[in-house]
């Protein structure tokens, strides 16, 4: 079903699924084991230091001979130095968010690299397009991490309209096959998965961590600051309470820069860590293997497709 796929063919990975590459949580384990079972892993780099970027690599390499790529956070400082080992090392594809990649598409692509911005609009999807991204992901704000206002739904048939000739990667809320099945009906080429591989066996995140993803219900995520203009969805915890006590004194960000909302693993005591998580964990009820997970999607993806097809026959 999926070997004319736009996306596939672009990467030359089997399944239309892209894990997201959560900073300080998607590593080489996690990267390798989703590109083994035919999705493409990426490796989360945010403020990594170039040493630990070039490290990373080679260990994803040491486990799988499949393509995989590196997500670059814009705003770290020493972006400059992970493109270059990006190049040298010969990774597939980058994904970049946090800033405007325009400038360093044409240094990656030179290299070989392909260029895949993370995008909040559909309008910047076209701008991607324009500039010579290899592809876009559209992230809807049902994702964890930092969020946009454009639910996904509404936000993938838009993008899919505005960049044509290029895939759309569809991405917020999305973990199972229902998820993947109803973003390519909407328009979407593929799909990106964050919250679901915090629950994957080879995720190298605290057990606590997975444990809270696993038991929280919908109504257990939050957005805080909203004020800052750059909110951040997580899984309520003592940590959001004394964030949101923080936001009810109107604070300037300022007074929360100490607070920690870049990704992270959680420690034992996950109450009072920043747990990134997507609004879609309250469907993740087992830790399970990337092979079992992608295994899952595809086949109940597939089996709605199928039957959508017939429906309209």
């Amino acid at each position: 079903m999926f070997e004319n796929n736009k996306l596939t063919k672009l990467l030359r990975i089997k399944y239309p699924i892209i894990q997201g590459g959560m900073a300080g949580v998607s590593e080489s384990a996690l990267t390798a084991a989703v590109s083994q079972a035919g999705g493409m892993g990426v490796i989360g780099s945010g403020f990594a230091k170039p040493e630990w970027l070039q490290d990373e690599i080679k260990k994803t390499k040491a486990l799988t001979d499949k393509p995989f790529g590196v997500n670059l956070l814009l705003q770290n400082p020493g972006a400059p130095e992970l493109i270059k080992i990006i190049i040298k090392e010969k990774v597939a594809a980058v994904w970049t968010g946090g800033g405007n990649p325009v400038p360093i598409m044409p240094h990656l692509k030179e290299g070989g690299v392909k260029v895949i911005p993370v995008v909040p609009y559909a309008r910047l999807a076209a701008k991607m397009e324009q500039s010579g991204a290899d592809a876009v992901v559209v992230e809807g704000a049902e994702s964890g991490g930092h969020i946009g206002e454009s639910t996904t739904m509404c936000l993938v048939p838009q993008a899919a309209a505005a960049a044509k000739n290029i895939p759309v990667v569809a991405a917020g809320g999305i973990c199972d096959g229902r998820a993947m099945a109803a973003a390519l009906i909407l328009g979407a080429d593929g799909v990106q998965i964050g919250t679901r591989f915090l629950a994957a066996a080879e995720c190298q995140i605290h057990d606590s961590y997975k444990q809270a993803v696993i038991s929280a219900k919908d109504e257990d995520i939050a957005v805080v600051a909203r004020f800052t203009g750059h909110p951040v969805r997580m899984i309520k915890n003592k940590f959001v309470e004394a964030v949101r006590k923080i936001e009810a004194k109107n604070p300037f960000p300022e007074e929360i820069k100490s607070e920690r909302f870049a990704g992270n693993k959680g420690g034992a005591n996950a109450d009072l860590s920043a747990l990134l998580c997507g609004t879609c964990a309250g469907s993740i009820r087992e830790i399970k293997t990337c092979q079992e997970i992608i295994d899952e999607i595809i086949n109940d993806a597939k089996k709605i497709l199928e039957s959508a097809s017939s429906l309209m026959e």
